[in-house]
């Protein structure tokens, strides 16, 4: 039955890509079908159709009628034109769909607007929300999570919190930061070294991730609107 039910599939998609001229297999249950065969032997024929390939047993054909190797070449030719066509739409719509506005719930507290966030595809961190801040801030603990080795970072920075001090920070680059399914690649961070005094819980979700969307906060249904630049 399974067979029956994938051959009925393939017949009904030839209807509508087949080339006017091709091999054809008239089969016994009166209807015929055209493609290119791809192979055959005494007992099966595999015959390749735009769709992909579809087998029959040679008790199933009364005939066969072949084209030319230079018609097959043309055939081959035009479905190649429509799966490229076929890709295009596709990877269209999946465009469409990763551009359109994305919305994160989030928990207003003490701290500020907090947002859960997948670092590197593999560590999940709750991070506060700001505006203020030109670079994502992460504490230690969370770069160790992140495997990210200190001691080798290159690059030495001082950055300033919302309260005015200076603190001595790493340079990173996250290779993914994601809000719900708003992701972004290569993202500068900066791990702070000194950590004494800072509430801001596991870091900062700065403009250095912020500014490759456009973003708006709304408060009254406590969603953050990201939708991709």
């Amino acid at each position: 039955m399974r067979s029956i039910l994938v051959k009925a599939v393939f017949l009904i998609l030839f209807c509508f890509i087949t080339a006017a001229y091709a091999d054809t297999l008239y089969l016994k249950n009166g209807r015929n079908i055209q493609g290119l065969i791809k192979s055959e032997n005494d007992n099966a024929i595999e015959l390749e159709v735009n769709a992909g390939i579809v087998k029959f047993k040679k008790s199933e054909i009364d005939k066969i009628e072949k084209v030319s190797s230079e018609e097959a070449g043309r055939i081959r030719k035009k479905w190649e034109g429509e799966r490229k066509d076929l890709q295009k739409r596709i990877s269209q719509q999946q465009l469409e769909e990763e551009n359109k506005p994305r919305k994160q719930g989030f928990f207003q507290g003490a701290q500020g607007i907090l947002l859960p966030v997948t670092l590197n595809k593999k560590v999940e961190a709750s991070l506060v929300l700001d505006t203020g801040a030109s670079i994502m801030m992460l504490r230690k603990d969370v770069a160790k999570k992140l495997g990210l080795d200190l001691d080798t970072a290159k690059f030495d920075m001082q950055v300033q919190l919302a309260d005015g001090r200076k603190v001595n920070a790493k340079l990173v680059i996250l290779e993914s930061v994601k809000v719900q399914n708003s992701e972004a690649l290569n993202v500068d961070a900066a791990v702070l070294l000194d950590e004494s005094d800072i509430n801001f819980g596991e870091g900062l979700l700065g403009m250095s991730f912020l500014s490759k969307f456009n973003f708006k906060v709304d408060q009254k249904e406590k969603k953050l609107i990201l939708e991709k630049l």
